[in-house]
């Protein structure tokens, strides 16, 4: 059969895929109902799935850059800056997208995040400033500032860091030396109970018991034993 449009079909051989969530055409597809942003959310899938690093994110001055996503933006009598961010703010409105930005002042940078435990992960680093991009056009993606100890323990230890963990791990620093932090998770990862509940125990026991002056503090089998048991156990979830 010859093909009646411009376009002359997909190549043989094995092509580069792109992944798309099936909720997308289940939840978002039937709920779009703009032309731009239909195309900026496919086109974020393709650019992000191409990306490379814990934190991936796409700018608002490197999607104005891209001369045939541009083209695809623009209507008669609209720019396609316009459609940009036309497009942006619908995707931004309907939750496909996370919105940061600027980092810092003056600095005139918005990145965006895809609405993903991942993105969402990215999203709250940026914002509470335990990760940031370096701004160099060259190195977009993998641009991550030296975190805290304590998240990288957890995230190497524990599990993934989500918005909600990391900012439970922000309060944690207030309240407890980091020191603290670093050991009991050192314990909850000895003992095989590696969720946050078990750590914020054992701190909270430290801080109303002692943690220095406890006389089971070289037997932690024996302190966590007393944890459970204790007032702290409704603070576990095993």
């Amino acid at each position: 059969m010859k093909p009646t449009g411009g376009f002359a079909g997909f190549p043989a051989g094995k092509v580069p895929l792109t992944p798309i969530p099936g909720s997308f055409f289940s939840d978002l597809l039937p709920a779009i109902d703009h032309l731009g942003e239909l195309k900026l959310t496919l086109y974020a899938f393709w650019a992000l799935a191409r990306r490379e690093g814990r934190f991936r994110y796409l700018r608002r001055e490197e999607l104005a850059e891209d001369d045939l996503l541009m083209q695809g933006l623009r209507t008669p009598g609209v720019s396609g800056e316009h459609a940009l961010d036309e497009a942006l703010e619908r995707a931004v409105a309907r939750g496909t997208l996370l919105q940061v930005g600027p980092a810092q002042e003056g600095s005139g940078q918005t990145y965006f995040f895809l609405n993903t435990p991942k993105g969402r992960a990215g999203a709250a680093a940026l914002e509470n400033g335990s990760w940031r991009p370096s701004g160099d056009p060259r190195m977009p993606v993998e641009l991550r500032l030296e975190r805290p100890n304590v998240f990288t323990l957890y995230e190497q230890n524990i599990g993934p860091l989500t918005p909600m963990i990391a900012e439970m791990l922000h309060d944690a620093e207030t309240e407890y030396p980091e020191t603290w932090i670093e050991e009991a998770i050192q314990i909850a990862v000895r003992n095989n109970a590696r969720k946050w509940s078990y750590v914020e125990a054992i701190l909270k026991g430290w801080r109303v018991e002692g943690k220095d002056d406890r006389e089971d503090r070289g037997d932690t089998q024996k302190a966590l034993r007393r944890y459970l048991e204790g007032d702290s156990a409704e603070f576990f979830d095993l």
